[in-house]
Formats: C-alpha cells, sequence, structure tokens
C-alpha cells in the first residue's frame, strides 16, 4: 500500500463528510444518543435575584405520575468539589443570581418533567441585589490577569502629553451589548452510571471532550479513567460549550439518582440565557491621538465590564489595541463590576471582538476629523514589529487585506462626505474595519495513526462544531501520510481517543492538527511506504516557536443603506479579505468566515441582551425578542484570503479561521451606517431610533436621483 507520492490533499475544496449525514438526520447528537429506558431531568430556577431558599414544597411535583426523583439542595448528593460555584448545584441555599437552579425534577418523559417543575414552589428571602453597569462605580476592581492570562494594564509612554500636543483628538465612549451564545443545538447531555463500578459516561454537547472529562471528575470527585465523554457532533458551540456548565453536573446528579437508568437533559432556550454564559457588556473609553499626516501618537482603551459575583471572568477586551497599530504611547486598562448575575464566559472571539469595536470606530472618526481616507490612515499606522512584545511578525498582511478589500468594494474614488448619496428613498454609505486575531496553539494533544486494511485510521479526541474538522483533519492526515485523501478516516469527538484540547480559540486545527503530522512523520519514519496491517504510531503537538509575534489579519468592507423617513437600516453588501496562513478546505473556510460576518451584523444591528435591573433578568430571552441577523438585512456576503506563507506557526502553515470573521465587523457596519446618514453610533447595536435625530438635519441631497 504504497501512496507516498499521492496527490496533495490540503487546499481541495472538499465537502463536508459529516455534511451528508446532517442533512438527512442520521447524525447522532448528545440528547439522541440511543440508549435504554432513559429518564429526563429538568431544572427548577431561582425567580429572585439574591437571597436565599426558605422552602422548598416538591409535594405536588413528586405526586406526579412518572415523576422518579425531585432533586434538592437536601437531598442532592454532596459534590466533591465546590470551588467553582457555577458547577455547585444544589450544594447550598444561597441564590446567587436570578435564573441560578434551586431544584431538580427526574421523570420518565421530558414532558412530565417540565411539568413536574412548574409545580416546584419556592420560598424566599430576598436579599438587595445589585445587576447595574456603569462606568462610575466606586466599586470597580483590577483582576489579577485577563482571559486566559492576559496582564490586566499595559502602559508604554505619555499618553495625556502626547495627546496635548496632537493635532487631532478623539476621545469617545463606546459601548457594546449583552450578546448569548444562541447555537442550533442547545446546550445537551445524557448521562449513564454503570452500576457496581461506578463508571460516569457523559454524552455531551461540549467543544472538548478532555477537558469536559477533567472537569466532571474532580466536581464528583473521581478517577479520570472512570469517565468518559463522547461527543460525535455539536450542533455549533461560538465559545458556550469550550467548558463544561451547570447542566452537565445537572445531568450526571440526575442519573446517579435513578439507578440503573440514564437521564437526558436539554436546557431551553430561555434557561441558556443564564445557565450557559454570554459574552460581558463593555464600556470602552477610548483615546487617540494623532500628527496632521495620520501619524498616531497616542492610544488608550480603558475598559469596564461586569462579571458575577460568584465566580470571575475577565474578558480581555483591551488586549488587541496593544499591538494593532504603531503608536509610541499606549495604556490599556481593565475594570470590572462584580455584580448579581449569572457568569459571563466565551463567546466567539472573547475579548477580540468587543475590543476592536471602539478603536476601530475610533478610527474612522480620526480619519474624518484629519481629513484622510480610512484605509490610508490604518496604512500608515502599520508597524514594523509587534508593539507590545518588539517580536517579529511570523507575518503580518493588513495592508495587503485592506487594498485587495479596497479593490474588490469598489472603495476608491469614495466621496468622504456622509449623507450626500441617494438611492431612491434610502441614504447609502460605506465603512471599513481592521480585525486580528492571535494564532493559538495548544502544548497538549496527541493523535494516533493506525493502519486498517487498505486504509489509514487517525484518532484524536477533537471536536467538530460544525467547522468542518472531521473533513480537514482528513486533508491534514493525507498529505502528511502521502495518501489519497479517500483512503484516510478521521475518529474524533471521544475520550477513549487520545488527548485533544479544547475547539477554542480558533486553535483547534493548529494544535490537532500538529499532533496528526508528527504522528504521521513517526508513523513513516517507523514503517516506510508499506506498513504492515494495524501498524500504528502517536505524535504530539511540539512547543510554540515564542521568537515570533502569531496573528491573523483581515478587513471588512460595509455598505449600509438608511431610509430617509423612518430610519429603518439594510445592508446589502458586506467583504471582507483574510490574512491567515495555508488554507485547508476552501469550503469550509469560506464557510467560517461568512459566519462569522453575519454574526458580526448581527452584534452591529440586533443583539442585545436586556437585563432588568429591577429583577436581575435577562428579559428578551429567546429568539422571539432576543433579535439575530436574517436574510433580510444582508444580500451579499462575500469572503476573500490572500495567499499567505508562514513557516513558523505551525508544520502545516495555518492560522485560525474561526473567529476572525466576526472581529471588525460591527465597526465596519457602524462607520457605514455614519457614512449613510451622518449618524455616528457609538453604543451597540446600531438601530433606528438612534439615526432618527441626525436624518431630522441632513441637507437635501446634490443629486435626488442617486446617480
Amino acid at each position: 500500500m504504497t501512496f507516498i507520492d499521492a496527490p496533495v490533499a490540503i487546499g481541495l475544496d472538499l465537502p463536508r463528510r459529516d455534511g451528508a449525514a446532517k442533512v438527512r438526520g442520521t447524525a447522532v447528537y448528545a440528547y439522541e444518543t440511543p440508549v435504554e429506558n432513559a429518564a429526563y431531568a429538568h431544572p427548577v430556577q431561582a425567580t429572585v435575584a439574591r437571597g436565599r431558599v426558605t422552602a422548598l414544597d416538591t409535594a405536588a411535583a413528586e405526586a406526579l405520575d412518572g415523576v422518579l426523583a425531585v432533586l434538592t439542595p437536601a437531598t442532592a448528593e454532596r459534590l466533591a468539589s465546590t470551588e467553582d460555584r457555577e458547577l455547585a448545584a444544589l450544594q447550598g441555599d444561597e441564590v446567587a443570581f436570578r435564573g441560578q437552579v434551586v431544584a431538580l425534577v427526574v421523570a420518565d418523559s421530558s414532558e412530565t418533567a417540565r411539568h413536574a417543575a412548574a409545580l416546584v414552589r419556592v420560598a424566599y428571602a430576598r436579599a438587595v441585589h445589585d445587576s447595574g453597569l456603569r462606568a462610575d462605580r466606586d466599586d470597580l476592581y483590577a483582576p489579577e490577569r485577563v482571559n486566559p492570562d492576559f496582564p490586566t494594564d499595559t502602559v508604554e509612554g505619555d499618553v495625556a502629553a502626547a495627546t496635548a500636543t496632537a493635532a487631532a483628538v478623539v476621545e469617545q465612549t463606546y459601548t457594546t451589548a449583552t450578546y448569548h451564545n444562541n447555537p442550533m443545538e442547545p446546550h445537551a447531555t445524557t448521562a449513564r452510571w454503570e452500576p457496581g463500578t461506578g463508571f460516569l459516561t457523559l454524552w455531551d454537547s461540549t467543544q472538548g471532550v478532555h477537558p469536559a472529562r477533567s472537569v466532571v471528575a474532580s466536581v464528583f470527585g473521581l478517577d479520570e479513567a472512570k469517565v468518559r465523554v463522547v461527543s460525535p457532533y455539536v450542533g455549533g458551540g461560538f465559545g458556550s460549550k469550550g467548558t463544561p456548565h451547570v447542566n452537565v453536573v445537572l445531568a450526571a446528579m440526575a442519573a446517579r439518582a435513578v439507578p440503573g437508568r440514564p437521564v437526558r437533559l436539554a436546557l431551553t432556550r430561555q434557561q441558556m440565557f443564564s445557565l450557559a454564559g454570554y459574552r460581558t457588556p463593555t464600556i470602552q473609553h477610548c483615546v487617540l491621538a494623532a500628527e496632521a499626516d495620520g501619524t498616531l501618537t497616542a492610544l488608550a482603551v480603558d475598559v469596564v465590564e461586569q462579571t458575577s459575583r460568584i465566580k470571575e471572568f475577565a474578558e480581555q477586551t483591551g488586549v488587541p489595541s496593544r499591538m494593532m497599530y504603531a503608536v509610541a504611547n499606549r495604556r490599556t486598562t481593565h475594570r470590572l463590576a462584580a455584580l448579581d448575575v449569572p457568569v459571563p464566559s466565551w463567546m466567539r472571539a472573547p475579548g477580540v471582538c468587543p475590543g476592536m469595536f471602539g478603536p476601530e470606530v475610533a478610527m474612522d472618526e480620526l480619519a474624518e476629523r484629519l481629513g484622510l481616507d480610512p484605509v490610508e490612515l490604518r496604512i500608515r499606522n502599520e508597524p514594523a514589529t509587534d508593539p507590545e512584545t518588539g517580536k517579529p511578525f511570523s507575518s503580518r498582511n493588513l495592508v495587503g487585506c485592506l487594498r485587495e478589500g479596497a479593490a474588490r468594494f469598489g472603495w476608491s474614488g469614495r466621496d468622504p462626505r456622509p449623507g450626500v448619496r441617494r438611492r431612491g428613498d434610502w441614504l447609502v454609505g460605506t465603512g471599513v474595519a481592521a480585525s486580528t486575531y492571535p494564532v493559538h496553539r495548544m502544548p497538549e494533544s496527541t493523535a494516533v495513526i493506525r493502519r486498517e486494511g487498505d486504509r489509514y485510521v487517525a484518532e484524536i479526541g477533537a471536536a467538530d462544531l460544525g467547522t468542518g474538522t472531521w473533513t480537514t483533519l482528513a486533508q491534514i492526515a493525507a498529505d502528511a501520510l502521502g495518501a489519497p485523501v479517500e483512503r484516510v478516516e478521521v475518529r474524533i469527538g471521544d475520550t477513549d481517543h487520545p488527548v485533544a484540547t479544547v475547539a477554542g480559540g480558533s486553535s483547534g486545527t493548529s494544535t490537532w492538527g500538529s499532533a496528526v503530522v508528527e504522528a504521521a512523520r513517526t508513523f513513516r519514519a517507523r514503517y516506510g511506504a508499506e506498513p504492515p496491517d494495524r501498524a500504528e504510531a502517536s505524535g504530539s503537538v511540539r512547543p510554540v516557536d515564542d521568537r515570533w509575534a502569531m496573528h491573523a489579519f483581515g478587513a471588512q468592507f460595509a455598505e449600509a443603506r438608511v431610509h430617509l423617513d423612518t430610519g429603518e437600516i439594510r445592508v446589502p453588501r458586506l467583504l471582507g479579505v483574510f490574512a491567515v496562513g495555508r488554507i485547508v478546505n476552501p469550503r469550509t473556510a469560506r464557510s467560517q468566515f461568512v459566519g462569522g460576518m453575519t454574526m458580526g451584523l448581527s452584534m452591529a444591528l440586533h443583539e442585545n441582551g436586556v437585563l432588568d435591573p429591577r429583577t436581575g433578568h435577562v428579559v428578551n430571552h429567546d429568539l422571539a425578542d432576543y433579535h439575530i441577523t436574517a436574510n433580510a438585512d444582508v444580500t451579499e456576503v462575500e469572503a476573500h484570503w490572500l495567499d499567505e506563507h508562514d513557516p513558523h506557526v505551525n508544520a502545516m502553515g495555518t492560522k485560525g479561521i474561526g473567529e476572525i470573521g466576526i472581529v471588525g465587523t460591527a465597526a465596519a457596519v457602524s462607520n457605514a451606517v455614519w457614512h449613510a446618514c451622518g449618524a455616528r453610533v457609538r453604543d451597540l447595536p446600531v438601530t433606528l431610533d438612534k439615526l432618527l435625530p441626525a436624518l431630522e438635519d441632513l441637507p437635501v441631497p446634490e443629486d435626488p436621483s442617486g446617480r
């Protein structure tokens, strides 16, 4: 079986291997796992924002036919570890936020469990709560680090002195809203304890089977060898499934409470708004100062955001501005308000996505004041080395993305004046923003390559969230082995496979692919071109070469239309150009870019978790009221990329692509809306009520026909 001269697989536009199963409905997700005699669990949630439970009346629920158990703090098992208070389910009577689980019903059917949960009566001793995020709070504090391990504050030079002597200064406050992950598949788990052995199997919708196993084993005081986590298919995650939330613990607790029966638990859409993490709202005070020619002399981003009082999560909102542009005087700070709210967590491009909104709108405002083209302003401030670390970039093609995007978008000849272009009753504008995302390669992942008959098998405990991992890892393995891609099978999504890190930080392909390449090289070195059947070899990720600053870059362009009379907003065109190393599969890559840009458009125009400070409750906690982008919002989304060779990032030359698409998109849309109608929206989302005052003051267009 000699395939050393097989065609190159990386770069082929291959269809997704899991696509047919998903389209036909045969792909089995966590909640659908075939198990015998399954029971169902449904949480009871607190209806107060802070206090303690003084009484739980479960009699009516327990009397219902089909109810197997009602777990309360008085009857639930004691967990081995309650250090992570988000996961300390039913361990006490304290209520830390509205929506916290205070009881759990287990029944023969999901309908019965849900009905019984509604019959549980809970009495509370209410306490004064605080859920209001403001920048002028006197209890803001600096966390020790921001996610995952960046310094909280950085200072270089003298921002105040540089600002005082600058030719142009922009000093404004920008805000981003609360954003909630809403993957198509809700957070769902099927749990089963093996009688007599204490072995726990979890079929879980997770972005990382091995990290999930570690967390669950710690919470229950189990040896990791006694826990198996399986997750072959995941219906989206966007960061919310990157770390276990309380639903996973509850499913395991419920299964232990009804011996011999597996238990299914799926959060409802409404429950996900309080139990599955969310992106913290941010308040960003930004300062940009520049000389008359556009050279930046000062940059400051001071961020205020919220965290939960019971568990800290500090989003790294100010971090991307530390390395984006060449500027000698820089400051970034992060301050947190610990509130009586649910626990925030990862959401697509954490920190970088909201953190690029304020600075990239500020860059547009600076270009306006200086009379410079916004693309040119960014190019003029291109750094030769990483401004934060001084390291050379492994590759940096932001300028190429800006120029290629401008050419494809038709940017040249753009009239910089706002509010002067019309198409019928619609004002038309265009905007641009830059984007970046760090290149991550996690330190731990191992793959095994094995020959089985006339095929090669690559095994690694990776996850496919709908991103194409089933397909792209096969392409990487095929090239590393010198075998046709159709002769390579991939097995992922199970802790029975070798350890793999979480699918997060756009690190999956870079990390797992590196392990696969190492395993394939070892395999060929050991067995040559004619390996015997069942021959196998393993390989692990090599240490990252830290001599380089490694980042992906992009440029997003948007066309916005604003209705003259109503302020209604449409974005008929989005275009992104990205520099992300080597593209493994153009089809799955384009899907990732388009998906990220669409999510950024949703952030720009719609998404806003509205928290009622009187109750600590997200009032629009479903997809009827929490609006997301629909087809009517955009006509054309284009994603392109530059051919980029970067030998330093990993063995494949790849950079992450799952998150950079969302970064910069909201700023580009906001900038385009300003260009259309003259309304500078600094507080997301961009809604028509924020545009109407500007529309009243618009001059009559020079050419009402729009020609």
